[in-house]
Formats: structure tokens, C-alpha cells, sequence
């Protein structure tokens, strides 16, 4: 009797722990699956508004300088890396295309131009400012840190809804020449270069002055500025005469005891922000104020950076600081690159 008392005991208390056993796991798993759940909304609406990168099947040889050798990286995977290097993540999106559209249409044109500047052998370019600066993922990575993520995205955005585009003058590839900010105007490429260019004129950029780069002082011995220079300063207050300005305020002509200097052979020599500058001796020490900072000519990106806070579109500002320009595919071009290999 005592045996079949347990067993009907144990087969009620198995029917009883039946719901309890079926809900455990239900609830246990509840936070996990509600996380889930409110997660994905936001993600999907992350993809549903961003721009899908198109690989472009031509490839750039970049001379990689730290390991001296030449990479081949996709065209738009370049310029990502030219944006992201070039201009701070942290701009607005309108100049960040901006910088996109610079980028690219730097590349293109020395793509298919037979008067470039010589790069490494089997290299079109190399990585340094003597083209434009390029840093693969893994090198943003380590430079951006725990920022990686929302930069990258937000750069590759940028060239995305550019893809493709180029800026072009007389129907070819300008020179995008771009800088970080200007003295309240940019300038006329014959005065920095020799050559004078009908797109790169000096146009006004008085949204510049807010930029933390606008206005530097330096001060420098004067023994070393007569070093660097080739010039020898009398003991007067006076270190020298500007006598000459260009088009974009900036100098064109100094003279320093009998000795006429330019604007930009100064700037070079004494490592100076810009060539708009002031001076100013005191006793054994010379005071340089400079504004802007750059060469000054064509794009300024905080100025791009301030058109886009003011509202001004990516269209608005490369027609801004290029004149008479046109945004067209860069297909064409590309192909005749293609053709010529």
C-alpha cells in the first residue's frame, strides 16, 4: 500500500512543477529577448537611411610610405581614406562631400593627366601631403580610438552620396586645391603658383574668422630669423617693409634691409601658418602674427564647415570656392584611365 501512496504522490507533484518548469526559462530569457527587441528598430532604421557604398572597379596604386610598397585600393575606398585624413570627422556632412568631391576629383585628374608630379615607381600617387594624405581602416582605428566607429561611418556616408562625382572646368578635371582655413578671403592661384587658373580666383570666406586656426603669433630670435632668411636686420625697431599685397591679402612682397623677399619664400623659410602676416621686433625676439592658415587657395574647409552650419549645401559650397564649375560622373574619365593601361 505505502509503495502506491508514493507513487500517486510523486505523479502529483510532477503535474504540479509542469507549468512552473514551462514559464523558467521564459523568464529568464525575458530581458535578453526585450533588449533584442528595442535594439532593432534603430538599427534597421540606421540602414534604412544611409547611402550604400558602390565599389568602383578601378583600383589606385598608392605608394605606402611606411612600408614602401604600392597597395592597390579601390577608388572609393581611397578617398575614404583621403577624407578621413584630411578633414576632422566632426565637420558638417555638406562639407565632409565636399572634401569627398575634392578628393576624388584630385585623383581622377592625375589619373588621366600626363604632367603630374612623379610618385614612386608603379605608384600613382603616394600617401604623404605631396599628394593627399591617405590612411587605410586599421590606421584610423588606432588614430580614432573608441571614436572609430561613428567617424567611419559617418566619412564613408559622406563619400557615398558623392559616389561617382567629380568637379570639372572646360569639361575636364579640375585642380581641387584645398586648405584648412582662410585669412577672410582666398586666394588667386597665380599668386601662390605661377599659372594662372580661371576656377581658383580669390573669392571671399568670411565665415573663416571662426575658425581656431583664423590668427597664430610667433615669435622667433632674431638671430634666426636673419638665418633663415639671409638677411641682416640694423638695430632699428623696423625688421622690414611689406611692400606688396595680392589679391587675397595675403603678402606679395616684403623687403628686409635691401633685400626683396616673397610672401611665400617667408611663410616657407620661418615655418609660418600663412603669408598673411604682420611682424613686429622686440629687442632680441621677433613677433609674427599670421591669418589663415594655408597657401589659401581654393576650398577652405572651415569655411565648407561654416557654409554648412549656415545651411549652404554641397553643390553651394564647391560652386563657392570654385568658380564656373560643374559637378558631372567621373565615368568617362575613369574609362579613358582604363583604356590607357
Amino acid at each position: 500500500m505505502k509503495p502506491m501512496i508514493w507513487t500517486i504522490a510523486g505523479i502529483c507533484i510532477i503535474i504540479l512543477m509542469i507549468p512552473t518548469l514551462l514559464v523558467l526559462p521564459t523568464f529568464q530569457g525575458k530581458p535578453a529577448a526585450s533588449q533584442h527587441v528595442a535594439a532593432e528598430p534603430s538599427v534597421k532604421k540606421e540602414v534604412k537611411g544611409s547611402v550604400k557604398l558602390k565599389q568602383s572597379p578601378v583600383a589606385i596604386p598608392v605608394y605606402r610610405s611606411a612600408h614602401q610598397q604600392v597597395e592597390n585600393i579601390p577608388l572609393e575606398e581611397y578617398v575614404i581614406g583621403v577624407v578621413a585624413s584630411e578633414m576632422p570627422a566632426e565637420f558638417e556632412m555638406e562639407a565632409l562631400k565636399a572634401q569627398a568631391l575634392a578628393a576624388r576629383t584630385y585623383i581622377v585628374r592625375q589619373m588621366i593627366s600626363d604632367k603630374t608630379v612623379k610618385s614612386p615607381k608603379g605608384s600613382l600617387v603616394d600617401d604623404t601631403q605631396m599628394f593627399q594624405v591617405y590612411k587605410n581602416k586599421q590606421e584610423l582605428k588606432k588614430i580614432w580610438g573608441k571614436a572609430y566607429n561613428w567617424k567611419l561611418k559617418k566619412v564613408t556616408e559622406a563619400v557615398a552620396s558623392t559616389q561617382g562625382k567629380v568637379l570639372t572646368y572646360d569639361e575636364k578635371p579640375i585642380d581641387a586645391s584645398f586648405f584648412s582655413t582662410s585669412n577672410g578671403k582666398t586666394e588667386n592661384a597665380e599668386a601662390y603658383w605661377k599659372n594662372e587658373i580661371p576656377y581658383l580666383k580669390s573669392v571671399s570666406s568670411k565665415w573663416d574668422e571662426k575658425s581656431p586656426k583664423f590668427q597664430n603669433k610667433k615669435t622667433i630670435s632674431v638671430s634666426e630669423f636673419q638665418q633663415k632668411l639671409g638677411v641682416t636686420l640694423t638695430q632699428q625697431a623696423q625688421v622690414g617693409q611689406i611692400v606688396e599685397r595680392t589679391p587675397g591679402n595675403q603678402v606679395a612682397k616684403a623687403v628686409i634691409n635691401g633685400k626683396t623677399l616673397s610672401g611665400r619664400d617667408i611663410r616657407e623659410s620661418l615655418g609660418l601658418h600663412s603669408a598673411d602676416f604682420t611682424w613686429e621686433r622686440k629687442g632680441q625676439q621677433i613677433v609674427i602674427t599670421t591669418k589663415g592658415y594655408g597657401h589659401g587657395v581654393g576650398m577652405s574647409q572651415y569655411g565648407a564647415h561654416y557654409m554648412a552650419q549656415a545651411g549652404k549645401k554641397v553643390d553651394a559650397i564647391v560652386k563657392h570656392y570654385y568658380k564656373g564649375i560643374q559637378i558631372e560622373s567621373a565615368d568617362r574619365f575613369l574609362n579613358t584611365y582604363m583604356a590607357k593601361k
